[in-house]
């Protein structure tokens, strides 16, 4: 026969071991990253060798007016899209291409790119890609084309 006191203990023990999993887990997935998924590793290497950030169009147009002569903006929307409004200089690259991972891995990694879509989706799923093909600076313009034009900022029409 069971009594009271013992399964009261019993809760208490399992309730000691979920609690402790709990905090052991949250320490593991919290412990090198920032609150935005990020990673924070301040290694060298990780310092040296790679810069990937969601910027805002205004930080994009900066780092377009104001980037190196190298640097590349990626949009990454279909041909139409393009035709219909484009940020001055782009290059265009379908993601709904079934070549396009085959595409993206002939661009050179070394050179900074600031990609962008229509709304951001696009554009961030193609930044990790990026990043597992070695590019080395990415910039991914948040709200895509759309926030870039309601931000009143300039578009080229074909």
């Amino acid at each position: 026969m069971c009594r009271t006191g013992d399964i009261l203990g019993d809760v208490k023990r399992i309730a000691t071991v979920v609690i402790i999993g709990v905090v052991g887990l949250a320490s593991l997935t919290a412990c090198g990253s920032d609150s935005d998924g990020a990673s924070t590793d301040t290694s060298p290497a990780a310092e040296s060798t790679s810069e990937f950030a969601v910027v805002s169009p205004a930080e994009a147009a900066s780092i377009i007016d104001d980037g190196p002569e190298d640097l590349v903006v990626l949009d990454v929307r279909t041909p139409e899209e393009f035709a219909e409004g484009h940020i001055d200089g782009a290059v265009q690259l379908d993601f709904y291409r079934p070549d396009f991972a085959e595409q993206l891995a002939q661009l050179d990694p070394s050179v900074p790119y600031v990609v962008y879509c229509r709304s951001g989706n696009r554009s961030g799923q193609t930044v990790p890609m990026m990043q597992d093909l070695g590019f080395t600076s990415v910039a991914d313009v948040n709200g895509g084309i759309l926030a870039w034009q309601g931000s009143g900022l300039p578009v080229v029409v074909d």
